[in-house]
């Protein structure tokens, strides 16, 4: 797979009509498009999310004269209301696409940005960062909406090369809404008092035009219209036996049709080929309409739904992700004021700066996990087992970094650097092995399962967020504790079966 598949059209299985590589930079292609809108989406609703903290440490603080349990607080409800509209939205994807969803979230949550600047006190404060946490619910149908268009040969890829140039956004915000604000007081002579409340309009204009831009531009499934996703199983089926296609279930396009062969064991690759001879092409025709429908997302019933929320395989995914994103959203919050109280001749600007380093890390570091994943599950002969016990590894990892932090609390800059760099690599790599391994995981229910493992991120960070807000300024305490609680997680889920009983390997 060469770097020209970055802007050439993909190959299509013909099956599912999933691309197979990535077109990131070609937005004339639809998968290329949905590409740029889900990770751009994410990436904006990701930077006004976290627009607050850059100015929040001091600017904000004064003109409201809040105290540090109020920030704490606001920081707390942000996470509360993005774990609340995750759960919600997982079943909206599932019955009306993520496309809309995804859209109706960016909308719903620029108007709350947009009236940032009326806040006038801490209780106007915390009321507005609960709204504006809606917009970190996006990661739902961005996930869900990249699952539907990438084949499960390199949809790890996809999922975390949009997540984590999503995640970024909240690096970028250190950077970009302190330099509005210079603007406004250096160049356009606003007050500070008004400076921060005309900067939030930035964030407001780039999600509205963004939401926009998905609705005119873009396609709910590479099928066609969500409501008509259904009727491609049939078709496909008539074409790809027509014309002796087959594809496996690592997605492996071949040219002619052999048995199938099941396997009770975890990890060991169940073929869907299809079995028929020249003379029965009905049994082609179902065999491959099987398979295609294995893959449609539907809208679940309320029994369907409540077993895979109560699964092992769900706590599997969602314990581990607690820990990743939730660890990622609390160290992200006090980051800045941990380098600021560890090496105080940095001042407030670059301590924000510094900080900023470890969210924009998520452009390497969250698609490497994926991409790792993707690689894993190739030369394992599609082991999603395999999958699986690379996202315990890298969660582990992640606890020990945590732990060695907060136990060394280093006041040596170039060592509390590279371990919070060493910490980012495993964190983010984690946050995107997770999302390598849920498309795989009850397909027809991808919607609830994302929406369900995206919300314990935030649980995640609520917890965690907690134990800052109780440790003080005690930072390395409250990191070392979290660290010992990712180990514990992350190996209390490395016995569960990958894919409930029953399930086809995908």
């Amino acid at each position: 797979m060469g770097i020209s598949t970055l802007w050439t059209a993909p190959e299509v299985n013909p099956i599912n009509r999933k691309a197979r590589s990535v077109p990131a930079l070609n937005p004339v292609d639809k998968y290329g498009r949905t590409c740029f809108f889900s990770t751009f989406g994410f990436m904006i609703a990701f930077l006004s999310w976290y627009a607050f903290p850059p100015l929040l440490t001091k600017t904000i603080k004064g003109d409201l004269h809040l105290t540090q349990d109020q920030i704490a607080n606001s920081n707390i409800l942000a996470l509360v209301a993005t774990l609340i509209v995750r759960l919600i939205v997982g079943p909206l994807c599932d019955r009306f696409g993520p496309r809309y969803v995804y859209a109706g979230i960016l909308l719903t949550g620029a108007i709350p940005t947009a009236l940032a600047g009326t806040v006038t006190s801490a209780a106007g404060l915390l009321v507005i960062r609960f709204f504006v946490g809606i917009l970190g619910a996006s990661f739902v149908p961005c996930q869900v909406w990249s699952t539907g268009f990438y084949d499960k040969n390199i949809v790890g890829t996809a999922n975390a090369l949009m997540a984590g140039i999503g995640n970024a956004g909240g690096g970028i915000t250190y950077f970009i809404m302190p330099a509005v604000f210079n603007s406004l007081v250096e160049n356009q002579n606003l007050t500070p008092h008004v400076a921060w409340r005309v900067a939030f309009i930035v964030p407001f204009i780039l999600i509205t035009s963004t939401a926009l831009g998905m609705l005119f531009f873009c396609e709910d499934t590479p099928t066609g219209p969500w409501s008509e996703r259904h009727l491609h199983a049939h078709e496909s089926a008539h074409k790809a036996a027509t014309g002796g296609v087959v594809v496996d279930a690592r997605g492996n396009i071949t040219d002619a049709p052999y048995n199938a062969t099941n396997s009770s064991s975890e990890g060991d690759f169940e073929k869907k080929d299809i079995e028929a001879h020249k003379s029965e092409p009905e049994a082609v025709i179902n065999n491959i309409e099987k398979i295609a429908e294995s893959e449609v997302i539907k809208a679940p019933t309320l029994k369907e739904a409540l077993g895979v929320v109560f699964s092992r395989q769900c706590y599997m995914l969602a314990a581990p992700y607690a820990c990743s994103f939730g660890g990622e959203l609390a160290i992200n919050s006090i980051l800045g004021a941990y380098y600021n109280k560890n090496f105080p001749h940095l001042g407030q600007t670059k301590s924000g700066q510094w900080a900023a380093m470890f969210g924009l890390l998520n452009v390497f570091f969250r698609p490497a996990g994926g991409i790792i994943a993707d690689i894993i599950y190739r030369y394992t002969n599609g082991s999603v087992a395999a999958k699986k016990f690379w996202l315990v590894f890298v969660g582990v990892v992640m606890g020990c970094f945590c732990i060695a932090i907060g136990l060394l609390n280093s006041h040596h800059m170039p060592t509390m650097i590279g371990l919070i760099a060493g910490m980012a690599f495993f964190m983010d790599g984690a946050n995107g092995a997770n999302f390598a391994v849920v498309p795989h995981v009850f397909p027809f229910a991808n919607g609830i399962l994302s929406g369900v493992v995206g919300a314990s991120g935030n649980f995640g960070g609520v917890i965690f967020a907690i134990i800052f807000r109780y440790s003080g300024k005690d930072y390395g305490r409250a990191i070392w504790i979290i660290g010992i609680c990712m180990v514990a997680v992350n190996l209390s889920v490395a016995w569960i079966r990958v894919l409930p009983k029953g399930q086809l390997s995908k």
